[in-house]
């Protein structure tokens, strides 16, 4: 599946080159999440489904006062990413579960539909921080002693219909479980009976336990599965049970993209982080690349046309939202990469007006829409892509905002989960998209109650603030006099 990467960096720079037989052509949803003791979030579920209307494309707008768990919603989808990719999931998430908690659980609903087969997908796991050492023969004043997240107890169950069969929800691996995983039969419909894998795989799980990533998406048991391909083609059980969990790698590999506010940091530090899925003919590319644009930037020679496709994609929108508007890639010749390897320094610049000035002299604003566009026109044209952006509105004008997610909402395929606190969209797109945290960490995502077709839900919002009509607090109160006062004696502090 994976054809090529370069450079070693985790977040940026990774390129997946894609071949159309390498594809699972199933669509995949989210449909839920559920959240517990991650964060600031005690307890909290959200649906992603609008049920006042249908539409093809899916889309949540998550709304709520500062420190009120969106940007948490946005880190479970990342860690989700991690766990589908059989990645290392990063140390730092480790300090992601509730302080007063030992583990932290989340519980992920998906929608799966091939042809005239169609599955709902349950992966649950919980998380907990351990601290090991650091690979040294001695102790010092636990100067070496680092945190790492292990993941445990991992589920995955699922329910199926087709034409001709339907099947209810059943558990088809459990990890929680000395064994290598239950139910009995599943296993042996998976691995085999009396498996010659058996000792190897029970060395991996506790091996890839270790190494911070989930088992049941490790490169080390999937492929024992894989193996098992050509002699149970005519297996039905064992065909469908595949197919489920390759639909899900394809999804977390090429369809889960997360952009989170480090993007933003980045570019304002002028660097512009592109993520992108591009596909033409029978190949395309799928990642996420770092371009500096303080100075020109040395790329790998197989990486230049991908970004020149990349763009010249981009360029047919900006130039509709931003008038006149497009960049381009000006490549100023060869250049040796670290690795020794014959690389291409390139420029991204701005077209405007008939000049062409470096990209680094743009407002924040337009870096930000062009480093998430081609990303939005994927959601636009594709059904089975997740995209999940916290802050969407990070520097872009707002009324463009509105527009700009409204066509998505209302034309767009795909599914779009944002975090916001700009309050323009709530009058832009269909109310059903709306979610809001509230001030209950037990209860931490709801959707508005009692609201009419002829409310404005910004208004309807802001009244539920000061009034508080709805179950849950979704503010906590501030008093402008004590503000005011605090201010004024922070002032005598400093003096005048």
């Amino acid at each position: 599946m994976t054809k090529n990467i370069f450079n070693l960096d985790i977040l940026y720079n990774i390129i997946l080159i894609i071949k159309r037989g390498d594809k699972v052509n199933n669509i995949v949803r989210l449909k839920e999440i559920t959240i517990q003791n991650f964060k600031n979030v005690k307890m909290g579920q959200i649906n992603f489904i609008n049920k006042r209307k249908n539409y093809r494309a899916s889309v949540l707008g998550l709304y709520g006062q500062n420190g009120s768990g969106k940007t948490a919603l946005i880190d479970a989808i990342q860690l989700l990413k991690y766990a589908l990719c059989g990645n290392q999931i990063p140390s730092y998430m480790a300090d992601y579960i509730n302080v007063d908690e030992e583990y932290a659980k989340l519980k992920y609903v998906f929608n799966i539909k091939s042809f005239d087969e169609e599955y709902e997908a349950f992966y649950e796991f919980n998380i907990r921080k351990e601290e090991s050492f650091e690979h040294q023969n001695i102790v010092v004043n636990n100067t070496n002693k680092i945190p790492k997240l292990v993941i445990f107890n991992e589920v995955l169950s699922y329910s199926f219909q087709s034409n001709s069969e339907n099947k209810r929800k059943e558990t088809l691996i459990n990890t929680n479980t000395e064994k290598i995983f239950v139910p009995d039969l599943k296993y042996e419909c998976l691995i085999g009976k009396n498996s010659a894998k058996n000792m190897e795989l029970l060395v991996a799980k506790n091996i890839i336990m270790n190494s911070s990533r989930s088992f049941i998406f490790s490169i080390e048991f999937l492929n024992v599965i894989r193996q098992r391909l050509d002699s149970n083609k005519n297996n039905t059980e064992f065909i469908r049970h595949l197919k489920l969990l390759e639909s899900l790698v394809n999804y977390g590999n090429f369809e889960l993209f997360i952009i989170n506010t480090s993007n933003t940091g980045i570019i304002s530090m002028n660097a512009l982080p592109l993520t992108f899925k591009y596909e033409k003919n029978n190949s395309g590319a799928v990642g996420q690349t770092m371009i500096s644009l303080e100075n020109p930037t040395v790329i790998p020679k197989e990486t230049v046309d991908i970004i020149k496709n990349v763009i010249s994609n981009m360029n047919i929108v900006l130039k509709q939202i931003v008038p006149g508007l497009t960049i381009s890639l000006k490549e100023l010749g060869n250049q040796l990469l670290e690795n020794g390897e014959v690389g291409e320094l390139i420029q991204l610049m701005s077209n405007k007006n008939s000049k062409d000035i470096p990209l680094k002299y743009e407002s924040e604003g337009i870096k930000k829409i062009i480093s998430i566009l081609q990303l939005l026109i994927v959601i636009y044209n594709k059904q089975s892509i997740t995209v999940a952006i916290d802050e969407i509105d990070s520097g872009i004008f707002e009324y463009l905002l509105g527009e700009i997610l409204r066509i998505i909402s209302e034309k767009g395929k795909g599914q779009l989960i944002f975090t916001s606190h700009n309050l323009r969209p709530l009058e832009t797109i269909d109310k059903g998209f709306i979610a809001f945290t509230t001030t209950n960490p037990s209860k931490r995502y709801i959707r508005l109650a009692n609201i009419k077709d002829n409310n404005n839900l910004r208004d309807f919002y802001f009244r539920d603030i000061v009034l508080g009509e709805q179950n849950e607090p979704i503010y906590e109160t501030t008093n402008n006099y004590e503000i005011s006062l605090a201010f004024r004696e922070a002032g005598d502090m400093i003096g005048s």
